[in-house]
């Protein structure tokens, strides 16, 4: 999403022009920010004061109201009627009955469905970056770009609509035949964070519709506009074919869904609704649930579905590290540790949280990454000339605060920001924090801010083993031109992530790989390559057309 070949930062944002924003009357900032002509453009995409956060053909929704703020500044942009329990049973019910006429349709006519659905997105492209932006706190060129993402998969799935299907295979028995039949799961519940939230809802809403599924969207309470502005796109196309909207349904989780989970609530008070959550995570009606969010909440969610013998598609936590080695392209290594270290403020689950560089190099690229984080445009995300925008929450600031003290008492030394920026909104300083072993229990605690640290390392052995020691296993990359090096980093001794890159940042993933991780990261893929196997259900099927009856492995019972 950022440019790397132009200049990545060449000044700073002057005060000025971040205070026209941040000086507003004290009158402007009590309204909501719906009601501000410059905000007017949130009306074309269906949003209003009051929104009802339920669809299932028809939208409603009879839970709590919140209100969702802008990252920015901390102000009000609208409020969401959220989903009850009532609402959430009679969503499924409606789900369920789509699901009939929709495992009807032939898998190509639903990849049509799907690529209007892409097409009806890419009309909307701009605003819904702009309301990405606005809610979640991402610069404008990534909120677009998340966007694109889902453009993207609806295009790869419309061509997989297809291709997908199993083999027929070689019997040993003659007059027989072997054959692998693929048919959908039913119902797959999906559970996005607020830091990606339309991609990862579209990497799972694209390939699990062409799959033969229906889909149930539960996106995070403080993205409950981007969840809604794109459910109506997608209604559309429903009503606009003749469709069940119910095929994707949404319900934005409210506390008020289960009174015996409230202690939940108070042990999880942040991001997805405890309560929701725990619903799906518990109904069998639920055929996969997809979840996207921390490892330790994820680890709930496994074990929940788990007790029902249900099927988990997790995407959790990432600790991701870039290796520099001696003979690395400091010109691909200082962008690339950039980008993957302050994009989307370090709220990515792919974003670098651990640099290792060669000894060789380190004062070297320790120096030149400082000065390349001093000139770091800092501002309201929604400015296309604005790179680094605000973390999503004050919670957020508060465990940036917390991860930097951390970090000093255990022997680190800030080199580069660790303070909470003077401004309006959640915004902190862009971290570099170097003198730290390599084990130090906050190098293994993966903290959700831009706060990058960095090691110096002697040889290959030792620098593969410091990227495999910790529990998730995400993304990482190494920076070399020894080609021996390389195959050696994909090979079974080198990393052991779901992503492995070289010369390329941790973050950035394209859609046609399937994404996803090992260990802690929870094993789960979405999107490309066969990723579309985990939302569906195979089945070995042999068919005798002989007039004979042999058993395999030449049996005799007679």
């Amino acid at each position: 999403m950022l440019r790397l070949a132009r200049p990545l930062c060449v000044q700073t944002v002057k005060a000025s022009k971040l205070s026209r924003l941040w000086s507003r009357p004290a009158a402007l900032m009590s309204t909501l920010l719906i009601h501000h002509p410059q905000y007017a453009w949130l009306q074309d995409l269906g949003l209003r004061e009051d929104n009802e956060g339920v669809f299932n053909g028809s939208w409603g929704g009879r839970g709590e109201v919140i209100t969702t703020y802008c990252p920015a500044n901390n102000e009000p942009i609208a409020r969401v009627r959220q989903a009850s329990m009532k609402d959430y049973e009679e969503t499924i019910g409606k789900a369920k009955k789509a699901w009939n006429i929709w495992a009807d349709i032939p898998a190509p006519k639903r990849g049509e469905i799907v690529r209007k659905i892409g097409d009806a997105l890419r009309e909307k492209i701009q605003l819904l970056g702009r309301l990405v932006s606005l809610e979640m706190g991402k610069i404008l060129v990534e909120g677009i770009g998340e966007v694109q993402e889902y453009v993207d998969v609806c295009d790869y799935a419309a061509g997989l609509s297809r291709m997908i299907g199993g083999p027929t295979l070689p019997s040993e028995r003659p007059g027989h035949a072997l054959m692998e039949q693929w048919n959908p799961l039913g119902l797959v519940g999906i559970i996005t964070a607020f830091n990606f939230p339309v991609a990862v809802f579209g990497w799972n809403n694209a390939i699990a519709l062409i799959t033969g599924n229906v889909c149930l969207w539960k996106g995070a309470p403080t993205t409950s506009l981007v969840s809604i502005a794109v459910t109506k796109i997608i209604a559309k196309v429903l009503e606009d074919n003749l469709l069940p909207g119910a095929i994707c349904s949404l319900t934005c989780g409210g506390a008020d869904m289960g009174k015996n989970l409230l202690h939940e609530l108070r042990r999880f008070p942040k991001g997805l609704s405890t309560a929701h959550r725990t619903a799906m995570a518990r109904d069998e009606r639920v055929n996969l649930l997809s979840f996207t969010g921390s490892t330790q909440v994820g680890k709930q969610v496994a074990l929940m579905v788990q007790e029902r013998f249900g099927k988990s598609l997790l995407e959790l936590g990432g600790n991701n590290a870039i290796i520099a080695f001696e003979d690395a392209d400091l010109s691909l290594v200082l962008p690339s540790a950039l980008f993957a270290a302050v994009g989307t403020a370090g709220q990515r689950c792919t974003t670098v949280r651990r640099l290792f560089l060669h000894e060789s190099i380190h004062d070297e690229v320790v120096d030149r990454l400082k000065n390349a984080y001093s000139q770091i445009r800092v501002g309201n995300p929604w400015d296309p000339n604005i790179l680094y925008g605000p973390l999503h929450t004050k919670q957020a600031v508060s465990m940036f605060v917390q991860a930097v003290e951390e970090a000093k008492k255990e022997g680190g030394t800030v080199v580069y920001g660790g303070k909470v920026m003077d401004h309006p909104g959640n915004y902190v300083e862009p971290t570099i924090v170097t003198g730290l072993v390599h084990d130090a229990p906050i190098v293994h605690k993966e903290t959700f801010a831009p706060i990058l640290y960095v090691f110096k390392f002697k040889n290959e052995e030792e620098v593969f083993e410091w990227n495999n020691e910790v529990k998730q296993g995400l993304s990482s990359s190494i920076f070399t031109k020894d080609l021996g090096r390389i195959f050696r980093w994909l090979g079974p001794k080198g990393s052991d992530c779901g992503i492995v890159n070289v010369n390329i940042p941790t973050s950035g993933a394209e859609i046609g790989g399937a994404f996803g991780g090992e260990k802690h990261t929870g094993g789960g893929r979405e999107s490309g390559s066969d990723a579309w196997k985990q939302y569906m259900r195979r089945s070995t099927c042999t068919i005798n057309y002989s007039t004979a009856l042999p058993l395999a492995q030449g049996i005799k019972f007679q």
